[in-house]
């Protein structure tokens, strides 16, 4: 199946990215893990308050883990990836606001709404992903890819970069202090999610089922489907291979992003310092993702994701001996380099291999495995801070993940997965 490529719809469906990218930015990775220990969580231990949040990103990935795959396949029985999309931001836009109300000390209520508006991020996401092949031809899609999360960095950079300087000079903004500042930007990032995820609903435009039947025929049918679709990637071995290496090297990733900060202010370095360096990350990120993606046009998705496998490696060693907060910002500059460029060619490479009808279903698997990968990635290094009392052991544990993923992408054969596909 194939769409014409039709630029208006190729910016709408990237500018959700432009959207729900602040929430990645201004709270799971910036402001929430340092408010999370500073405001909420006071009266505890750095590795006690370290563990709660690791288990929190796992809380909110069981969630999707369980519920991805089933709702995937419900989605493209009922040509119903938008609507699902839509729910699951409107779930994080409201959990995200309502952050703004969480009083000093009540860490219980800020991670219950986090799970929440995480569990909105992340749900959103699956929908988001299979949406990329009703807006871009297979020529274009690692561009295409590349793009959403090039302007993701910039959209989720930008908002963050104001929600930096309001923490900073809350006073000019009208703010009692930087507490404040931190809470309206938690209504900020919901305001600016909601905003930009309106041209993906108004102007892109899912393929639609042959017949529409009802609700429970649909569940039912997605059940079924599900079922199928499992017995569908045993078969489509280099689908499974994939999909086993991305657990692996994506684990890596998502848990660098998530617990970056949280390692740096265990490290004893100064918030504000490690601020600065997510958003040199995301500056850097933005020129960068596009650059991966004409890479990945010319060299070929899995070649340029193996350099970006072979940067992390280099990341992760360096991270575990740090000593300097200058160390921190170069080693930010060059996760900006490659940080997109393997999340979107991850993307790209799995739209390759997967039958082009079944979008939503084959991205709930390639979601769960996503999102499964970052329950044990936070636990790991929460629970290694705690037994060790040394946070540089748990970050140097997740070479071994990188590592693990690049053997077997290895092995990844992209044209017989395509025709394999083709004779299904």
């Amino acid at each position: 199946m194939s769409w014409d490529y039709d630029i208006k719809k190729v910016i709408s469906w990237a500018f959700y990215d432009w959207g729900n990218s602040a929430y990645a930015t201004t709270v799971m990775a910036g402001f929430f893990p340092v408010f999370f220990k500073q405001y909420w969580n006071t009266d505890q231990s750095v590795n006690e308050s370290t563990f709660h949040l690791g288990v929190a990103n796992a809380i909110a990935s069981i969630v999707i883990v369980v519920l991805a795959p089933l709702l995937g396949a419900i989605a493209d029985r009922g040509s119903a990836r938008k609507k699902f999309l839509l729910f699951f931001a409107a779930m994080g836009v409201v959990m995200t606001g309502s952050l703004y109300f969480v009083a000093h000390g009540e860490w219980v209520v800020a991670v219950i709404l986090y799970v929440f508006a995480t569990i909105g991020f992340m749900g959103g996401n699956v929908f988001y992903d299979a949406l990329i092949m009703a807006v871009a031809p297979e020529k274009k899609v690692d561009f295409v890819s590349a793009l959403g999360y090039s302007l993701g960095y910039l959209g989720g950079g930008l908002l963050f970069a104001l929600n930096v300087f309001m923490t900073l000079k809350p006073q000019v903004f009208g703010l009692s202090d930087a507490s404040e500042a931190v809470r309206v930007s938690f209504v900020m990032v919901a305001v600016w999610w909601g905003l930009f995820s309106i041209p993906l609903l108004l102007f892109v435009k899912e393929p639609k089922t042959a017949s529409i039947s009802s609700a429970w025929t649909i569940i039912f049918g997605g059940y079924k489907q599900l079922l199928a679709t499992m017995h569908e990637i045993r078969a489509l071995r280099y689908v499974l291979m994939f999909l086993a290496a991305y657990w692996c090297y994506i684990d890596g990733v998502d848990t660098i992003v998530r617990m970056a900060v949280d390692y740096g202010m265990s490290l004893g370095f100064k918030s504000n310092d490690l601020i600065v360096a997510l958003l040199i990350t995301q500056f850097v990120g933005f020129p960068a993702a596009i650059v991966f993606g004409k890479l990945g046009e010319r060299f070929g998705a899995r070649s340029a994701i193996f350099v970006g496998i072979g940067v992390y490696v280099m990341i992760t060693m360096w991270a575990s001996l740090i000593e300097e907060v200058r160390e921190f910002y170069i080693l930010a500059a060059i996760i900006g380099l490659v940080q997109g460029g393997v999340q979107s060619l991850s993307r790209s490479f799995y739209t390759r291999l997967i039958p082009a009808g079944k979008s939503a279903e084959f991205f709930g698997f390639y979601n769960m495995l996503g999102k499964f990968s970052a329950i044990l990635g936070p636990l790991i290094v929460g629970w290694v801070s705690v037994i060790t009392g040394n946070p540089r052991y748990s970050i140097l544990a997740v070479v071994v993940l990188f590592i693990a993923g690049a053997v077997i992408l290895y092995f990844v054969d992209e044209t017989q997965g395509r025709k394999m596909v083709a004779e299904l």
